[in-house]
């Protein structure tokens, strides 16, 4: 899902849930490209290019989707470059943040301008961070969801299992969608700053499972950071930080902690009821001009999503035989997985579609 709202909207893709689009030799969609690739980010970034080459089964695999990936992508740069270059009327029309970026560097001296090996790069990186690939099993009327691997989709998942457990405030929920959206029409995105308590929801399940759960900076400056004292001492603590120190933001441990959330280990969407979707108090997209560029696109997506399928589905866990609500809790949500990014490990819930009078 996820991919395709990314796809469309970011890019300008025709990506189609019948006719997933495939690279110039067929071998896999491009999907499944992107999946193998996510799967592998770890052969990428910490190995050289020659263990791709190995002969194993595995590297053939990341080869053939490496492949894939670079030959779709560079053919629609090439498509876009002829727009841009030709002043086509198609390419005034697209809006896309892909076209734009073609655009631009169509416009840079050579100097300046990017190579097609440097638009895929930061292409990969977009599609890479904004995209889910959600494996989903549906039989008669119940979900799992197998295998997620990117942020949007790692939170959605965890906001589903959070409002399987907590029954009350998904009627909450509910009872707010109706009011801002009703039946009768789906949400524009002129409700998006109206389903607040949605939006919080998905904030707070953010904040318990935060997918990118640490940051790196580096020092640019020589400087002193003023560190709080324990809970329950006053004062700072200075800290002085050299110029070139790389420090780690722990996103878990700032969100878990006391000091600045009542009873952290709760899930309480209400700490985020009509707090702007702007607001610093909310720091798991990161602050500041390095903070996530894509939050108010994950945002209004989740917002989309969540406010569909909760007006007209009730979720529910699926509990083992003799499980109860603390056990499923404890199997579900107590055990996250741990890679690239930070999430529950499969969340087993029931969607039953809700009888409504229309």
């Amino acid at each position: 899902m996820a991919l395709l709202v990314i796809g469309r909207c970011g890019f300008g893709f025709q990506f189609d849930w019948s006719a997933p689009p495939v690279g110039p030799d067929g071998k896999i969609t491009i999907q499944e490209a992107l999946r193998v690739l996510a799967d592998s980010y770890i052969i990428g970034m910490m190995m050289p290019d020659w263990v791709r080459y190995l002969p194993f089964p595995g590297f053939s695999r990341i080869r053939d989707a490496t492949d894939e990936f670079t030959g779709f992508m560079s053919r629609e740069i090439s498509i876009r470059e002829e727009e841009v270059r030709n002043g086509s009327e198609l390419a005034d029309q697209r809006v896309d943040a892909f076209t734009m970026l073609v655009r631009a560097n169509e416009q840079e001296t050579d100097k300046l301008k990017l190579t097609d090996q440097e638009v895929i790069g930061n292409v990969f990186i977009m599609l890479f961070a904004g995209h889910g690939e959600i494996h989903q099993v549906f039989k008669s009327s119940w979900l799992t969801s197998q295998k997620m691997t990117e942020t949007t989709a790692h939170t959605l998942s965890a906001t589903l299992a959070l409002l399987a457990l907590h029954q009350d405030i998904q009627t909450e929920i509910l009872e707010h969608i109706v009011e801002v959206v009703g039946y009768e029409h789906d949400p524009m995105y002129n409700d998006y700053d109206k389903l607040n308590k949605v939006l919080a929801t998905f904030l707070e399940a953010l904040r318990l499972f935060p997918p990118a759960y640490i940051t790196i900076r580096k020092a640019a400056e020589d400087t002193i950071l003023n560190i709080p004292n324990p809970v329950g001492e006053e004062g700072n603590t200075p800290l002085a930080v050299q110029k070139g120190t790389r420090m780690v933001f722990d996103f878990v441990g700032m969100q878990y902690n006391p000091r600045y959330f009542a009873d952290p280990e709760e899930f309480r969407p209400s700490r985020w009821y009509n707090t702007s979707s702007e607001s610093e108090a909310f720091s798991a997209f990161s602050l500041g001009p390095r903070a996530c560029i894509g939050r108010k696109f994950a945002t209004v997506e989740a917002v989309g999503f969540l406010t569909m399928l909760l007006r007209d589905w009730h979720v529910e866990p699926i509990f083992k035989s003799g499980e109860t609500a603390e056990a499923w809790r404890e199997r579900v949500l107590s055990k996250p997985i741990l890679g690239l990014t930070l999430g529950v490990r499969g969340a087993p819930v029931k969607l039953t579609r809700r009888q409504v009078r229309r």
